[in-house]
Order: structure tokens, then C-alpha cells, then sequence
């Protein structure tokens, strides 16, 4: 594949490694409930999200000051660099660490120092994207835009995530309208679990650019010709689809059906560190069992350079 990547749609604390996890328990003297290495692995398979939610967030635990977050980006930056991510939009939980006590500075000064050395150190450019957890409540998603605000830190855009069904993008109108109002971009995962409903919400009410994970859009041949016309990308995420039993199998996976649709499809990693790989291990799985031939793997490359929020000169130079 000659054309670089954007990688879109990777959760940073989901780059967070089985071999991470034990080396910043024992800096922060965190006591793990897992007997070894192996202990923990064998708890990575998952019936549905909130299986998957649950363990994510207990790993959590182990992130406590501004230089775990800043070797977490830098070890994510590393391993992207070398499956040709080029530029990566990355999302991050505020309240997932202020819940715990942990400062939004000390987690934003870490994530930002990796950021802004990535493209000398890595070669990758890159950006942060703060996003609410849908199932908290709405006035602490509010709190939380405040201090990013606030704090005045590099930070792209505000994102929209965690468990989806039950929790619809209309919770989140005002958070959204003053996000953008003060510059943010938005984006928005509707129609993983949730129905096609959540798409049209996040795209009407919040206004949204993008819509992470999108695949229940083909249930609504409305919403697939609105996609198509306004090219409106949709941040796909193969492997995590299949380990959170969105779809039963890889060679099921409606990708092809996306891209011959028209739709704006991008191919990303979710949460690498539990679903079984990172951006280029997806392609090379989707090849493997899709059959996805050379030709779509450089219109999926184009388009996550397209779909990105990189500058149009940083976007030149990708495609070029």
C-alpha cells in the first residue's frame, strides 16, 4: 500500500498493553487482580460492549500521573508508526480519569507532551480528541467541556463514545452546540449497537463531521444516500466489530458492501490492545478473510486522509 495512513478512530486507552499495565501497576504501586500476564489476556474475550467496557475501564487503574499518560501515546505513536499511520486523531476519556481522582491536567499535559513530539519522534502527526461517556451523567459531560476549555490545552475536538444503546446523541445537544461554538470539531459513534436512529440524532442535533463505527447505516437506504451525497465519513473498525459480536465473522463484515455503496469508509483499530490489533493488522486480517484486493486498501488509505481534520497542506502532502 504506497499511500500513508490516517488512523481515526483508536481510543488511546485502548492502546493500553497487558505488558503496560503490570509495568505502571508497579511504578504506582497498584495492586492488580490478575495472578500474571497470562491471567490477564485470558479475560479478553467479550460478549457485547459492555463486557469489553468493563475490563477497559478496570484497567484504567493502573494511569495515575502526566508521564504514564505521556509513555501510553508515545508507545501508541511507536506501534502505529510502524504499521504506516502517518497521522492519528486520537480519542481520550476525561471522566474515566476525573472519576478516579486523577486531574484532567496531569492526564492532558501527558497526552499533549507525546502529541506534540510525535511527527519528529514517530513521523506521525497527530491531534486529541476529548470524548464524553455517553452513560455518565449529562451535567458532568458538561464539567468536563468547562475544564478542557478552561485549561486551554491543545485539544481538537469533542467525541462522543462508551455504551451506546440507551444512551442517544440527543442527550448531548447543548454540550455539543457550545463545543463547536468554541472551535471544537465534533464527531460522534452512532450505529454500532445502536440503530440507525442514533446516526440521523448525531448528525442533525449535534451537528457532527464524522460518525464512528456507522455499520447499522445500511439498515436505512435514506440515511446511506445522505451519507453518500454529503460524503460524510464513517470511521470503521473491523476487528473490534467481530470482538464485540457486531458482526459474527470477518468475512461477514458489510465493508465491501460500504465501500461499493459509495460511503466515505475508513478502516481503524478501535481499542487495539483488546481486539487483536492494531490499524495494520485489521488490513491485513481483511485481506486475509475478505479478500480485500490492493486497489480497495488504497481507497481506504485516500479516505482516511480525506476524512481526517489534518491541515489541507498536511493532506497534500499524505496524498501526494
Amino acid at each position: 500500500m504506497s499511500t500513508p495512513l490516517a488512523e481515526l478512530h483508536m481510543h488511546i486507552e485502548g492502546s493500553l498493553e497487558p505488558e503496560l499495565i503490570f509495568a505502571l501497576a508497579e511504578r504506582n504501586k497498584v495492586e492488580l487482580p490478575y495472578r500474571d500476564l497470562d491471567d490477564l489476556r485470558g479475560r479478553y474475550e467479550f460478549s457485547d460492549l459492555q463486557s469489553f467496557l468493563d475490563l477497559y475501564f478496570a484497567n484504567m487503574a493502573v494511569l495515575r500521573t502526566e508521564q504514564d499518560f505521556a509513555d501510553l501515546a508515545r508507545a501508541y505513536f511507536a506501534r502505529a508508526a510502524a504499521g504506516g499511520v502517518r497521522h492519528a486523531e486520537i480519542f481520550f476519556n476525561p471522566q474515566a480519569h476525573t472519576v478516579r481522582g486523577v486531574p484532567l491536567r496531569a492526564v492532558l499535559d501527558g497526552l499533549a507532551d507525546a502529541v506534540r513530539a510525535s511527527e519528529a519522534e514517530f513521523g506521525v502527526s497527530s491531534d486529541l480528541i476529548a470524548a464524553v461517556l455517553r452513560d455518565r451523567p449529562v451535567p458532568e459531560a458538561e464539567a468536563m467541556l468547562d475544564e478542557v476549555l478552561r485549561l486551554d490545552v491543545p485539544v481538537l475536538g469533542l467525541g462522543l463514545d462508551s455504551a451506546e444503546v440507551g444512551y442517544p446523541p440527543s442527550l448531548f445537544v447543548d454540550v455539543f452546540a457550545r463545543a463547536r461554538a468554541n472551535g471544537l470539531r465534533t464527531v460522534a459513534h452512532a450505529g454500532e449497537e445502536g440503530p440507525p436512529d442514533y446516526i440521523w440524532q448525531a448528525l442533525d442535533l449535534l451537528e457532527v463531521e464524522r460518525i464512528d463505527h456507522g455499520v447499522r447505516c445500511l439498515e436505512d437506504e435514506a440515511l446511506i444516500a445522505r451519507l453518500v451525497d454529503e460524503q460524510i465519513p464513517l470511521t470503521v473498525c473491523p476487528l473490534s466489530n467481530v470482538r464485540l459480536k457486531v458482526v459474527d465473522t470477518l468475512a461477514e463484515h458489510p465493508l465491501r458492501q460500504m465501500l461499493e455503496a459509495g460511503l466515505l469508509v475508513t478502516v481503524n483499530s478501535d481499542d487495539p490492545a483488546y481486539f487483536g490489533g492494531y490499524v495494520d493488522d485489521n488490513f491485513a486480517r481483511l485481506q486475509a478473510e475478505l479478500g480485500l484486493t490492493e486497489q480497495e486498501r488504497e481507497t481506504l488509505a485516500r479516505n482516511s486522509i480525506r476524512a481526517s481534520f489534518a491541515s489541507p497542506e498536511r493532506k497534500a502532502a499524505l496524498l501526494g
